[in-house]
């Protein structure tokens, strides 16, 4: 196994590396300093045909601003918050409302935006990729300063661990995450609508006309949201009688953990398999539900339903700051999530 370095463009003044790592039987992960951005992650399929596996852009240049939030990390909150507004320890403070009406994925220049410091850790069973940066007081008007880590580990046997750590000298939010778009057919030849998905949650949360959740949890027996079996991703996803899929123009809701907050997606063509498990108490499945505009590697812009993320995270802060305690982190705490991908093949 080994991890190439090579610079593909710049910021400012500063460097963007892409950190390349590859093993010998073929699976490779590329990841970006800016952002965080995973780039590749290249699996075979049944035939043995090595194809990248997440969305991402043809120009190094489109990263930077990156509208989509391919492959990036997302901090220091992920979601909408409802109309940007906060209440922490009796302090109002107002967030950027880059999300319509609403703050999201952290602002105008979250954490996707940034230049990372990344350090590279040959194990002997991995190779880590760590990254962090320090996120300072009012970066996008959050309070305290807050220590950020970001540690990739990436194995031979086609998993990657990601564990995220944060600690902070006031009282803060922290709810971050991964926005990586998948595609199992590879190459992103095929609508991930002809996936299967099964995933281990009873309740979503209610989505008001605006995207943000309303406190309200909603039971997916009998809904287009049960995956508790395995069912096509596309079955359920343009039933409009439903007002959580009209919201939505499809998934981009918060599903509801249980206890073995398992994910499981499958692409029976090239036979492709994805396993995720997390220790977050929900994820943000959003199924890419609106057009695209840039080129992708493969030289033609992403069709609608051509990615899907799985956004691990906590709840959402929706309207009446509910679900706010989720995502507070005290001075003292440390922040700690972990998601772990597991890619193999079906027989």
């Amino acid at each position: 196994m080994r991890c190439n370095q090579s610079i593909v463009g710049t910021l400012g003044d500063k460097k963007i590396i892409a950190y390349n790592v590859k093993f010998e039987n073929g699976f490779e992960v590329e990841v970006l300093n800016l952002g965080g951005v995973i780039t590749k992650i290249i699996t075979p399929d049944k035939d043995n045909n090595f194809e990248n596996i997440v969305l991402g852009y043809e120009d190094i240049n489109d990263y930077i601003e990156n509208p989509y939030y391919y492959g990036a990390i997302i901090g220091r909150t992920s979601g909408r918050i409802c109309e940007g507004n906060i209440k922490i320890e009796d302090r109002e403070y107002k967030l950027n409302k880059n999300y319509g009406l609403h703050q999201g994925h952290g602002g105008n220049y979250g954490f996707n935006h940034k230049i990372w410091n990344v350090q590279v850790k040959e194990n002997k069973d991995c190779i880590s990729l760590i990254l962090s940066r320090k996120s300072p007081h009012m970066e996008e008007n959050y309070p305290g300063n807050l220590d950020v880590e970001v540690v990739f580990n990436i194995y031979e046997n086609y998993k990657i661990e990601e564990i995220y750590t944060c600690t902070t000298d006031q009282t803060t939010l922290v709810n971050m995450t991964n926005h990586s778009y998948f595609n199992l057919s590879g190459n992103i030849k095929r609508p991930v609508t002809e996936c299967y998905l099964k995933l281990d949650s009873d309740e979503i949360l209610e989505l008001d006309e605006t995207c943000v959740p309303t406190g309200r949890k909603i039971n997916v027996e009998n809904t287009p949201f049960d995956f508790r079996k395995t069912k096509l991703i596309g079955k359920d996803i343009d039933n409009i009688e439903n007002e959580q899929i009209k919201i939505g123009n499809g998934y981009d809701h918060a599903f509801m953990l249980k206890d073995n907050k398992s994910i499981y997606m499958e692409d029976e063509k090239s036979k492709r398999n994805m396993t995720i498990k997390t220790n977050q108490e929900s994820v943000v499945i959003y199924t890419m539900n609106y057009e695209h505009e840039k080129v992708a590697y493969t030289g033609k812009i992403p069709k609608l339903r051509h990615g899907i993320c799985f956004e691990t995270q906590a709840p959402p802060i929706g309207r009446n700051m509910c679900y706010l305690e989720k995502s507070l982190l005290n001075k003292d705490e440390v922040y700690k999530q972990k998601t772990e991908y597991v890619f193999g093949l079906s027989k």
